[in-house]
């Protein structure tokens, strides 16, 4: 299949699967005579394989790590365990980061007058000034 299709059946964008080619993340496919990618069964799986690791949220750097343990038949899981559970810390880190913005940014929108008037807590905030409660 040549990388349109390879695209849709994978859900990976032509432009990804170009830049995944072109940093070794995956291997480069036949080409036709004509220049044209080829993609085989495999690449595609490949592919899929890759598209998930990203949508999980790991790095380029993390999924050829996974790539190439998955690759290996002779693997030691406790290797890709370790990947995974490294990855839920930060995972869990960034949701707490997550939850620090959201919880200010409320804050912030409640102390706004959301009016005519040009004083903003939000832009305040952003510029690095104290913020005023709402009325004073």
């Amino acid at each position: 299949m040549n990388i349109g299709e390879a695209s849709s059946a994978t859900g990976v964008s032509a432009k990804m699967i170009r830049y995944y080619e072109s940093i070794g993340l995956i291997r480069a496919p036949l080409r036709t005579e004509s220049n044209y990618r080829v993609y085989s069964s495999d690449e595609v799986h490949t592919l899929r394989f890759v598209k998930r690791a990203r949508t999980l949220g790991f790095s380029v750097e993390e999924t050829a790590t996974l790539l190439g343990l998955w690759q290996d038949k002779e693997r030691a899981s406790a290797e890709v365990k370790a990947i995974a559970t490294g990855h839920i810390g930060a995972l869990e880190t960034k949701i707490v980061e997550l939850q620090s913005m959201v919880k200010t940014l409320k804050h912030l929108a409640h102390c706004c007058g959301g009016d005519e008037r040009p004083n903003c807590p939000i832009l305040d905030d952003l510029a690095g000034e104290a913020i005023k409660t709402k009325g004073h």
